[in-house]
């Protein structure tokens, strides 16, 4: 065996030598010889020695191994073992298989690698056909997701056909939010006219296709005389005719024949009678940007101190800066001024952010109407009838909207309303929360301290220790708030209003001690309804309390009685509860409770602190 000789270079088996020993000793012991098998399997490439079948491509014969191609391909599986014809042939024909491209797929099932950029654009659409066509999913996969690097004006026509064709959902989304970002350079182009009928219609049927609809009914005129032998009728279903003027319709529509005169009538009625804000507008669509920026154009045409509103700073303002504001109206007849802002251009929206100004416990009320042209307004959030603070997150259904008119109503300090920042944009499906009468209905808990709630009423050594989301951490002395039996309550603000239909207490339960309490709900803070009644019972632990849905803003917490002294405490609060249970200690909290302090505490009202042995 000592003399035994290494096969001859030009063997193709002849690289099949001993691995370098380092790279045998990884740490863990476990050989790792991957890179080495590769190179070695790849030595096979093209190679007739060791070849059991030839694939005849585009008038090549090209040397290959079953085994190798079954191996790596359901298709190559069933047609070179399932019994077919091809399964006792040497020679199998691929008719209608470019060359080129199949002979970078062979490089790929032998090597595992494929250097895309270089090639021309036709050969890797062609790669991407024959990875889609051979079931070679991790190609299809590598191929969509470089073709969506390198999506331009000239060629993102031809990917979406491709992307529609073979159902490549990821690259077809990357086609479409291109095309929408750069509507009239696609329409002016030459691979427009080569799209296929159903990707053309399917790309100018969708509100966020933003230009000017005169220009898309041109550009299908064209489509259509450069394939006369499609149907332009289901194209031209998708041009909206009431976004076209009379003119237009008298003087560019007319005179293609390809609309009924029936159809431009309609369209000049639908222009002089439909609301202008129940037009199919179109809009640019940005996802998840925040288009309010003065990056995008957008500005703030009404109100005091403009700059403010839109500059992206959320954090440095007071009593002096910061802020933009309105005087507060008297409701009337007359269209209130407000804070008007304009975006750069129609933009598809289903959320806004809105930061209220916060560096003390006031809280407003106002109402927003958006438009398209300043002629038709719609209101798509009113919350004129609620106590409001802080951040406010609100959410409609997308719309395409230009002018943005916020108007405060109401103000618990005086008559000015203040808003510090706004961000306006379009969330995806999986953000967009459940609405109900225009109020988002919560999964979360929104009573916490990132979610702007606050501690109106109640005693504690931290204002906000009942909604700070510590569950674990109390004992005789902090980690509660309380108030005393007949004197107060504990009241939590929620930023905005909600619809809820349930919350979750934690009573301080550091012994064996039981309360009686009552839970009320209110959006103003001067009408209230109560929501749960315990106090004909005694109750410890964990309370889960659930009602019929209603809008929440403020929720009053009043403690009746204490089997153990005159107040009333409460760990920690929630609203929507976040978990069915009612009862045991929560999950963390120690066995063993120190003894009380004796120390002073901060409150986070006017009343004395209590402890809980008190």
């Amino acid at each position: 065996m000592g003399d035994s000789q290494c096969p001859e270079s030009g063997d193709p088996m002849g690289a099949l030598t001993t691995p370098p020993l380092e790279a045998s000793s990884p740490p863990e012991g476990q050989l790792n010889h991957v890179g080495w098998l590769a190179e070695h399997i790849g030595s096979l490439l093209l190679q007739p020695e060791y070849s059991d079948v030839t694939l005849v491509v585009g008038g090549a014969r090209l040397p290959a191994h079953r085994l190798v191609l079954a191996s790596c391909s359901s298709y190559f599986r069933a047609l070179l073992y399932g019994g077919m014809r091809e399964s006792q042939e040497k020679e199998v024909v691929l008719r209608d298989t470019p060359r080129e491209a199949f002979e970078l797929l062979l490089r790929y099932i032998y090597t595992g690698q494929l250097q895309l950029s270089g090639l021309k654009e036709d050969v890797v659409l062609e790669v991407l056909e024959l990875s889609h066509l051979y079931g070679f999913l991790e190609l299809e996969a590598g191929v969509s997701r470089f073709l969506e690097q390198v999506l331009g004006v000239r060629n993102v026509c031809r990917i979406y056909d491709r992307a529609c064709l073979y159902q490549l959902g990821a690259l077809a989304q990357a086609c479409r939010l291109f095309v929408d970002r750069h509507a009239m350079a696609i329409l002016n182009s030459d691979s427009f006219l080569n799209l296929s009928p159903v990707v053309l219609r399917e790309m100018i049927g969708r509100d966020s296709f933003f230009a000017p609809e005169v220009d898309i009914f041109r550009a299908v005129c064209s489509w259509a005389a450069h394939n006369p032998s499609s149907d332009p009728k289901p194209i031209l279903e998708m041009v909206r005719l009431p976004l076209l003027t009379v003119p237009e319709l008298l003087n560019v529509v007319r005179p293609t024949d390809l609309v009924g005169p029936d159809c431009i009538l309609d369209a000049i009625q639908l222009c002089t009678e439909t609301r202008d804000a129940d037009r199919p507008y179109r809009g640019s669509l940005l996802p998840a940007e925040n288009v309010a920026s003065v990056s995008h154009g957008a500005q703030v045409l009404a109100g005091e101190m403009r700059s403010a509103l839109l500059d992206g700073d959320s954090q440095g303002y007071d009593m002096e800066r910061g802020f933009t504001r309105h005087p507060i109206e008297d409701g009337g007849s007359g269209r209130r001024t407000g804070i008007l802002v304009k975006l750069g251009s129609p933009c598809i929206l289903n959320h806004l952010a809105l930061l209220l100004w916060d560096r003390d416990n006031r809280a407003y009320s106002y109402y927003i109407e958006v438009s398209v042209d300043q002629k038709d307004w719609v209101r798509v959030v009113d919350h004129s009838k609620y106590l409001c603070r802080s951040w406010q997150k609100l959410y409609f259904k997308a719309r395409v909207v230009q002018y943005i008119h916020i108007v405060g109503t109401h103000n618990t300090v005086n008559r000015v309303f203040h808003a510090v920042s706004l961000e306006c944009r379009h969330v995806g499906e999986g953000a967009m929360p459940e609405l109900e009468e225009g109020l988002v209905v919560p999964r979360e808990n929104v009573a916490t301290v990132s979610r702007c709630a606050y501690v109106v009423e109640g005693v504690s050594r931290s204002r906000n220790a009942l909604i700070n989301g510590e569950t674990g951490k109390y004992d005789w002395d902090s980690g509660y708030t309380c108030h005393q039996l007949g004197n107060g309550a504990i009241v939590v603000q929620l930023a905005q209003p909600y619809c809820v239909d349930s919350m979750r207490l934690l009573l301080w339960d550091c012994d064996s001690r039981q309360y009686s309490y009552y839970v009320e709900v209110s959006v103003d803070q001067q009408n209230w309804t109560m929501v749960a009644d315990r106090r004909q019972e005694l109750c410890r632990s964990w309370q889960l309390l659930r009602f019929p849905r209603q809008p929440v803003v403020f929720v009053r917490i009043v403690g009746t009685h204490n089997t153990a002294n005159e107040v009333f405490h409460c760990v920690h609060f929630e609203c929507p509860a976040q978990s069915l249970e009612t009862g045991g200690a929560p999950k963390g909290r120690p066995e063993q409770r120190s003894p009380p302090n004796q120390g002073s505490s901060q409150s986070s009202s006017s009343q004395t602190p209590c402890k809980a042995d008190s």
